[in-house]
């Protein structure tokens, strides 16, 4: 749905506005080393389903309008880490997510109308409300799972890396072929890998695909020991490949480095034999 690029752009630039500071980091989940949106979105969809079971049960339509409210309520913080997410996704990431986003809406909408008609003692039109809303919350968070699973959102690209390499030492090329203090890209296999020289036989190795969205680090900014992703601004360490700050949520494979006296550079997975 192209259509929707003219809506993604405004609302991405919003988000990207918004000052979050150190909060943003959070909110992508990086403390927890995965995101944080699908955690949280456990607590409304929780209180919703469990208000759903309530309104069969007769005289439990206090406890069902205290749970159909915790979910109104406990959505926003769900909603805003998800939108911090969704700002530094692919176009096409970035179409799905808002139409899951503006499902979500529809459905806490929904909520907060049931929890209105019920404290006016409009039980039956409050029960319905609810009802319609777990059924917009539903499909929405099918489209949350197409999200993340079909397209990947949140997902670390770089897991598979310890599965396409071989065990072992392996060359990736002299050691004079790197200059010092820049990065230069070799490709490993099916793995390309950033290189980056410090001293006469001193080099820092990562996987170059960024965890985030596979971003190119080889084509990114070295400053104070880090890469910058040059996609969507992740940072990491050079040394040990420390997500030092987001959107990535997981830090980058580091590879062990020897310089043999013949001046050849070989690398390796820490554990990898």
């Amino acid at each position: 749905m192209e259509k929707l690029d003219s809506v993604v752009g405004p609302v991405q630039r919003v988000v990207r506005a918004l000052p979050l500071g150190a909060g943003r980091d959070v909110l992508h989940g990086r403390p927890l080393g995965h995101p944080l949106h699908p955690l949280l979105v456990q607590v409304p969809m929780g209180a919703w389903l469990s208000a759903a079971v309530l309104d069969l049960v007769p005289g439990s339509s206090r406890s069902a309008r205290l749970l159909v409210g915790i979910g109104v309520i406990s959505a926003a913080p769900a909603s805003l880490a998800g939108w911090v997410d969704w700002a530094e996704q692919h176009e096409q990431q970035m179409r799905t997510g808002l139409v899951h986003a503006a499902t979500n809406a529809a459905a806490v909408g929904l909520y907060a109308g049931s929890w209105v008609a019920r404290g006016r003692g409009c039980e039956g039109w409050g029960r319905a409300l609810a009802y319609a809303g777990l059924g917009v919350a539903g499909f929405g968070g099918m489209l949350g799972g197409h999200l993340a699973y079909r397209q990947a959102a949140g997902a670390n690209k770089t897991e598979p890396v310890p599965h396409l390499l071989a065990p072992g030492w392996q060359t990736v090329g002299k050691v004079d072929e790197f200059p010092l203090g820049e990065a230069v890209r070799r490709e490993l296999g099916e793995v390309p890998l950033l290189v980056v020289r410090r001293g006469d036989v001193d080099l820092d190795v990562l996987a170059d695909r960024c965890s985030h969205l596979s971003g190119p680090l080889s084509e990114g900014k070295l400053a104070d020991g880090c890469v910058e992703c040059p996609w969507h601004g992740s940072v990491f360490r050079l040394s040990d490949g420390w997500n030092v700050r987001g959107p990535a949520t997981a830090p980058q494979p580091s590879f062990e480095t020897h310089v043999d006296d013949d001046g050849t550079v070989r690398v390796r997975l820490p554990g990898a034999g």
